[in-house]
């Protein structure tokens, strides 16, 4: 019986690294991804069509991700969405699991405070991520999507991420997103991210909503590095409701953010207090 013959040698003459494909994998990401751009969902039919795919390929994979907890189908309307399934498993895989934990409370009580909704954007890739929001307890409020993602450079909480990350990676992401900004030049950008780390928040009116001003503080980890941006999307009240004024929605902003720092384990080496104040 003769021996099996030997296996084939590597091709040592083929340039960059071996490509590897899983085409079951790669429908289930292209399903995935799809979904998440549609809040509304798709049926079978509309997934296949937008990935220019048959329903046979696609059925059995959106089954599986239906019975494993990341896709939900509506009975009444036969579509499918995505699930906080993503969202939980980023978090356990991060530290956003540990930035919610110790911030959920203390968002609660500056929501209390305040009278407005507040919300946590993180960094993902280039683009920010909302991975915790409290909403207003009083009658009225204006609260951003949980898992909404952001564009930094347009954006006031992605501003106090940028201005407070570290250089070499604010210039790798802006070097692929200035693009992005409208009307305004990238020393424009730069110098009023300076700005804002030099007076350690940002306050802006809303890009999106009459009415809204937008305010922003940045939560840092042990490791002195921007971890979150803390926002209150505060909406102005024109009526007797309840409510305090964007000043000092500002000032228990500043301090929210700085002891969530500190459950963090951030000390700031020049405050020798041992009183929060205000950034």
């Amino acid at each position: 019986m003769s021996a099996p013959p030997p296996p084939p040698k590597p091709d040592t003459n083929t340039a960059g690294p071996r490509v590897y494909s899983a085409p079951a994998l790669e429908k289930a990401i292209d399903i995935v991804e799809l979904l998440a751009r549609e809040p509304g969902g798709l049926t079978v039919t509309d997934i296949a069509n937008r990935l220019s795919r048959s329903i046979s390929e696609l059925f059995r994979v959106i089954v599986v991700l239906d019975r494993r907890g990341w896709l939900h189908k509506d009975p009444t309307s036969d579509r499918y969405r995505v699930t906080y399934q993503l969202l939980e498993t980023a978090h356990r895989a991060t530290p956003a699991q540990e930035l919610t934990h110790v911030a959920a409370p203390l968002m609660h009580a500056l929501a209390t405070i305040a009278m407005q909704s507040c919300h946590l954007v993180v960094l993902s890739g280039v683009r920010g991520l909302i991975v915790l929001r409290q909403e207003s307890p009083g009658p009225t409020g204006f609260a951003v999507r949980l898992g909404t993602s952001i564009a930094l450079a347009t954006n006031c909480s992605g501003h106090v991420l940028l201005a407070f990350m570290r250089e070499d990676a604010r210039t790798a992401i802006l070097d692929e997103t200035t693009a992005e900004v409208p009307g305004k030049t990238r020393s424009n950008l730069d110098a009023h991210l300076a700005a804002i780390q030099e007076r350690g928040y940002e306050l802006s009116k809303s890009n999106r909503m009459a009415g809204v001003s937008d305010m922003s503080c940045p939560i840092f980890g042990y490791d002195g590095h921007v971890v979150a941006a803390l926002t209150i999307p505060f909406l102005e009240v024109i009526d007797e409701t309840p409510h305090i004024a964007a000043d000092e929605a500002l000032v228990a902003l500043k301090r929210t953010a700085m002891q969530i720092s500190r459950a963090l384990g951030w000390y700031d080496p020049s405050d020798t207090s041992t009183e929060p104040k205000d950034l």
